[in-house]
């Protein structure tokens, strides 16, 4: 289908833009001004919130930078896979301190990574 190709690089560029914005938060910000959306990281040495916020922004361009250049795509399903693993993570940390309500982003994250891995991969999962 046509249209399901576009519809898949939006989904791309959705995820790269939320990781980005939260990639950003924590390499930017100090410890306190998170907390209140991320309680987590009153309980993760800081050095560790800033190396996951780097991750996720070096993820987020390598998820549609590969891609839109046509250089090196396999990085880009390789950022999908690492935004499986660290939602995968995320999940089971959430769940390890009670939180289970707030597991419902992570799920969606975990989703999101996956059709955005296919699209680079060449399987047009929302097509399907």
């Amino acid at each position: 289908m046509p249209g399901t190709r576009g519809c898949s690089w939006i989904i791309a560029g959705l995820l790269a833009a939320f990781y980005l914005y939260a990639g950003g938060r924590k390499v930017a910000q100090s410890k306190e001004q998170p907390a209140p959306m991320m309680g987590w990281v009153d309980t993760v040495p800081m050095g560790a919130v800033r190396a996951i916020g780097t991750i996720e922004i070096l993820g987020a361009a390598a998820l549609v930078l590969p891609p839109l250049t046509g250089t090196a795509p396999a990085l880009a399903i390789l950022a999908a896979l690492g935004f499986l693993v660290l939602q995968i993570l995320a999940t089971a940390l959430h769940l390890s301190r009670g939180e289970v309500q707030e597991t419902g982003l992570n799920v969606t994250l975990v989703a999101l990574a996956g059709v955005a891995g296919g699209r680079v991969a060449g399987h047009d999962v929302v097509s399907r």
